[in-house]
């Protein structure tokens, strides 16, 4: 039997943030069939899960940059790499506030991860996320939060009895919701994102003991069971205390609402019967200040309601409900640089808009590009992007969410990423649950994405068409110019920090002291075993001589081989090369 973990280290942090994806794996459906607060929109479950697979994916990363260490990450860098991965991939309500609760925790997790600690760090996040709402409502996941928080205090020295007392803090208060939230009461169901919590909170308990929660039989529809007597449903959660207001079995009641039950009354936020709320739901990123981000709570505040802003250190999460999503996106503009804007319309998101849909088109191409100049130069081609910002890979959510974007029966994936591989296909199988018939074609660079994309011929037949495009994409050699951050052994020797790094097909084959020296080797290289077009790709800050500098040495070095330069934006890379 594995021994049992005295504390929060980085291992643990891992394993939690695997096990919380699993729980909401399990739960997503459930979840959603019972969020009608504040929007009825049936995708809590769904956001909850696609903010823990953010979270989750970060902290894989700093531990696949620690592969060739003896030891694991230090505690710090993963809780704060689970609360950046959270706040970047935060989606909806639920998934910004859990974004929140996150950071709270990181915040006092990154200096210890024993009991004491974890302690704070559930006050801490309680806190902290009930402070980014705009106006908090009880009978939600904040109340839970606080339940968890408040049920974890006391003077308990070992770990396992204080994630045992939140998730049972957190447990009863969920199932109290009903009695707090009026909307809660009359669909019968508990609240959405505190169940959600509970799930994330039980990973939590299941890491540090070995054992997960106990999860007892519901009921039909999974409505509120009965009380017994007339009294108080009573259960046995994990910890095998009774707690009041806990169905047997020690998880809370809360299905799908039953047929004519309204969902749309409730206080503050939640609209009243008959009046329909925002339309709009908007979501991005913002790099800004304090001082920007307050007055924009205030502009946002005016605007809608179910404000959630969270974040700090110069990146927030904005997450708001409005009718007019153009003016939110402004007021971000005028705070700082808002980026990965989502705007959702949430008639057409929940299946309520009884408009005729236009019919979908018969195939797409849906590619990741690593800037905002490839995005451009894709759209215009036909295509659905998505950028894959530097440290910020996309989620399989996003994917999923860009082949639904282009509305075809058929789609071409195109993830331009070895890195991306899993993600997209699971994505590619998301989508075809859904009906849409996807092709993952395996590039590996955006160069490869490029030339596959110029063959695509939605006219031809798809497999036809698929196997064109991978063909042209296998044909494509590709390198991109990297700095090295540190010392570090190389497939090309030894390379100090600062160096210009040429890497070939995924592996480091030059080093060199500038980018235009660097470029022109690795040209030399790739075309020593032949072509006919070099691709370049121009980061952000690289001047335009360097691509004429570089079209020039090919022609003169290498007859009949044409060059094509294009502006990448901002992109991890300043130089991206193909050659095919």
């Amino acid at each position: 039997m594995p021994q049992l973990p005295d504390d929060l280290d980085a291992v643990v942090v891992r394993t939690w943030c695997s096990l919380a994806l699993e729980a909401l794996g399990r739960e997503r459906a459930e979840i959603d069939a019972i969020n009608v607060y504040p929007i009825a929109d049936g995708d809590t479950g769904t956001n909850l899960y696609l903010t823990v697979e953010s979270a989750a994916a970060a902290v894989e990363a700093v531990f696949a940059a620690h592969e060739t260490g003896a030891t694991a990450p230090a505690t710090a860098d993963a809780v704060r790499a689970m609360a950046h991965g959270a706040l970047i991939g935060a989606r909806g309500n639920s998934g910004t506030i859990l974004a929140q609760l996150l950071r709270g925790m990181a915040g006092v997790l990154a200096d210890g991860g024993d009991a004491a600690h974890l302690r704070r760090a559930l006050t801490r996040a309680a806190d902290a996320a009930r402070r980014a709402v705009a106006h908090p409502v009880e009978g939600t996941v904040l109340t839970v939060a606080a339940a968890a928080a408040e049920a974890a205090g006391g003077e308990e020295s070992d770990l396992r009895t204080v994630v045992h007392a939140a998730y049972d803090g957190a447990l009863a208060a969920l199932a109290r919701t009903p009695e707090q939230l009026a909307v809660l009461g009359r669909a019968g169901v508990v609240d959405a994102g505190g169940r959600g919590l509970v799930a994330v909170l039980g990973a939590l308990v299941e890491t540090v003991t070995g054992q997960a929660p106990v999860r007892g039989p519901r009921t039909a529809h999974g409505k509120a069971p009965t009380p017994v007597d007339g009294g108080s449903v009573v259960g046995l959660p994990v910890g095998g205390t009774p707690v009041e207001g806990v169905p047997a079995g020690g998880f809370p009641a809360g299905g799908v609402p039953e047929a004519g039950v309204p969902v749309g009354e409730g206080p503050l936020d939640c609209p009243e019967d008959g009046v329909a709320g925002p339309a709009f739901e908007v979501i991005y990123l913002l790099e800004a200040g304090d001082e920007q981000v307050a007055r924009l709570r205030t502009r946002l505040d005016a605007l809608g309601d179910s404000l959630v802003v969270v974040g700090g250190d110069g990146l927030w999460h904005v997450h708001v409900h409005v009718d007019d999503a153009g003016a939110a996106v402004e007021a971000g503009v005028e705070a700082g640089r808002p980026y990965r804007i989502r705007i959702t319309h949430f008639a057409t998101e929940s299946g309520h808009d009884l408009r005729v849909q236009a019919e979908p088109a018969q195939r797409a191409v849906v590619v990741v590009v690593p800037g905002d100049g490839l995005a451009g130069l894709c759209t215009e081609a036909g295509a659905t992007t998505v950028i894959a910002r530097p440290g910020e890979p996309p989620a399989s959510g996003e994917l999923v969410d860009a082949i639904r974007r282009a509305h075809a029966r058929e789609v071409v994936l195109l993830p331009n990423d070895a890195a991306l591989r899993h993600t997209a296909a699971a994505a590619a199988e998301q989508a075809r649950t859904e009906g849409v018939r996807v092709a993952l074609v395996p590039t590996r660079a955006a160069v490869q994405g490029i030339a596959a994309l110029a063959v695509h011929e939605p006219d031809r037949g798809f497999d036809e068409d698929v196997v064109a495009m991978t063909a042209a994409a296998g044909a494509t050699r590709y390198a991109e110019l990297a700095v090295a951050e540190r010392q570090s052994w190389t497939m090309a020797g030894i390379c100090q920090a600062g160096d210009i790094l040429g890497l070939i097909d995924g592996d480091v084959a030059v080093i060199g002291v500038d980018v235009p020296a660097t470029a022109r080797t690795v040209l030399d290289r790739m075309l020593a075993a032949g072509g006919e077009l070099v691709t370049l790709v121009l980061g952000e800050d690289v001047p335009d001589s360097l691509a004429d500098a570089l079209e020039e040495h090919v022609r003169e070095g290498h007859l009949a081989v044409d060059t094509v330069v294009y502006r990448g934006g901002h992109q991890r890379a300043p130089l991206l090369i193909g050659v095919e």
